[in-house]
């Protein structure tokens, strides 16, 4: 029971953080829904009780998109240590390699679109789906 309990919190935790990171980027709770692929019809009272209270539906597919925004937001901070308008900034200007802005990615593609983002900022995560590491490419999950 202790195990559900930790459990519980530790995805309270995730939702807060992912929720937090998603406001200071300025999605919307439609972009937010796409993002994490809610469920059609989440209400934005259901995200003030994920920013409060409430942690995400168990559901690995949003563990994992929780888990690449939180990637991708400590990846921005490492590239713009002095600036984190900078993320913001490069967050929304349109990306050369991915044909529009990384949020639009995001939004519109879903969990390819999260990992084509990490991709752009992180290098070693880029070079592990590679398959360079020597493990087939199958490290992007952590």
């Amino acid at each position: 029971m202790m195990s559900d309990a930790n459990d519980t919190l530790n995805r309270t935790t995730l939702t807060k953080a992912t929720m937090h990171i998603l406001d200071a980027w300025g999605v919307t709770g439609e972009e937010m829904r796409l993002i994490l692929d809610l469920p059609e019809g989440t209400r934005s009272r259901q995200f003030q009780k994920y920013r409060s209270h409430e942690p995400f539906p168990d559901n690995p597919s949003i563990e994992r998109r929780a888990d690449y925004l939180l990637r991708i937001a400590g990846a921005l901070r490492t590239t713009y240590p002095a600036n984190p308008q900078a993320g913001y900034r490069w967050l929304r200007q349109r990306h050369r390699r991915l044909g529009e802005s990384p949020i639009y990615a995001m939004v519109t593609q879903g969990e390819p679109g999260l990992i084509a983002v990490l991709a752009e900022l992180d290098a070693t995560f880029c070079w592990d789906l590679s398959g360079s590491n020597g493990g087939g490419g199958k490290t992007a999950n952590g």
